[in-house]
């Protein structure tokens, strides 16, 4: 309904302006008295509908004609003498007709024969030129608010896809270091690793070409990424990933939740860890959803080379601005012994 609003409005406004113009000059029209009687109904819709006829035509003959002329050329005497001369004509036929339909012209109505009533109708009839050529003005800033809406969403868009594909290679890196590892050690768990590498790779080219996936597949995809990461670590390491809620018909942008997760392996568990843990839950609560992700903190290396975060914080940062302004919290919290990072997004 508010979409057909929006694309009709300029129409909109057009009817609503006719439809209180012409319900004012009917009611005049009723309360105005000739002798000693009321004026009939039939000649109030008479009135009315010549009245109406003339002002629409001379209006849309400026909108559609004149306006449009003048706003190529820009030349303000040209247009005042191409809008002028036609009006002045039919203003003349438009009074004589109008005295006809009054009073046949027999005289008795005196004021549609007076000059205040030909410069009333003029006045009149130039006030609706000018209100219908500013509405022409209105679509055009209507049109170009649209223009520059679609141009924005556009960028947008562009700024959304750039940073998704991003992702891909960043994924890629971190997931083909962990089968390298795993192939230089003879791991016997090579194999299951490329399975699981598939299936995410399945998802991120054919289920993530839209805005938004369902919750639940970016969940399996965690949970895979979760798996690759065990294997790895050969499940010495306490990972714990919960989830809470009904996350079934819930939608979102792909990919927001992953680079806090690979931050949590990447900078809280070292290849000699021994007492290094990683925490991620994921709670929804009607539309509102919460993901807290936690880490040990482990000593940083001399060259401080793991303070280094990399473009992922940076990415997924730029793409809640841009996916969900005004509808996101991220809160960071740095401690000697853990790092938090508790995320809060209203989804649609």
């Amino acid at each position: 309904m508010q979409s057909t609003i929006q694309r009709n409005r300029v129409i909109l406004l057009h009817l609503s302006f006719w439809c209180v113009y012409l319900s004012f000059f009917v009611y005049q029209m009723a309360s105005f008295r000739r002798h000693e009687h009321e004026i009939e109904p039939m000649e109030i819709f008479m009135q009315a509908a010549s009245n109406g006829l003339f002002n629409i035509f001379v209006a849309y003959l400026n909108y559609f004609i004149f306006l449009p002329r003048f706003l190529e050329r820009k030349k303000t005497g040209q247009y005042l003498l191409e809008f002028f001369i036609p009006f002045i004509i039919l203003m003349f036929f438009r009074v004589h007709l109008q005295r006809y339909l009054v009073d046949g012209y027999t005289y008795q109505a005196h004021y549609f024969y007076n000059t205040i009533f030909i410069v009333q109708a003029g006045a009149t009839s130039l006030f609706i030129v000018i209100f219908v050529g500013m509405l022409r003005f209105a679509q055009e800033w209507f049109e170009f608010e649209a223009k520059k809406k679609e141009v924005e969403n556009e960028r947008l868009q562009a700024e959304l896809n750039f940073l998704k594909a991003q992702i891909n290679p960043h994924f890629l890196f971190n997931t083909l270091n962990n089968l390298y590892y795993l192939a230089y050690s003879q791991s016997p768990n090579t194999t299951e690793v490329i399975a699981k590498l598939s299936q995410m790779m399945r998802y991120m080219i054919y289920d993530t070409n839209y805005q938004q996936v369902l919750l639940s597949k970016e969940i399996e995809y965690m949970q895979n990424y979760i798996s690759l990461e065990r294997l790895r670590l050969n499940n010495q390491i306490p990972i714990d990933f919960k989830v809470e809620g009904n996350v079934q018909d819930a939608r979102i942008s792909p990919f927001i939740f992953i680079t806090f997760l690979e931050n949590a392996f990447k900078h809280g568990i070292t290849a000699n860890s021994t007492d290094a843990w990683v925490k991620a839950s994921l709670i929804m609560e009607g539309n509102n959803c919460t993901y807290i992700v936690e880490n040990s903190k482990q000593a940083a290396p001399k060259n401080g080379h793991n303070s280094k975060s990399g473009i992922g914080l940076q990415n997924v940062q730029r793409r809640l601005d841009l996916s969900y302004p005004g509808r996101h919290t991220l809160k960071v919290e740095n401690t000697p012994e853990r790092y938090t990072v508790e995320l809060k997004l209203a989804l649609s």
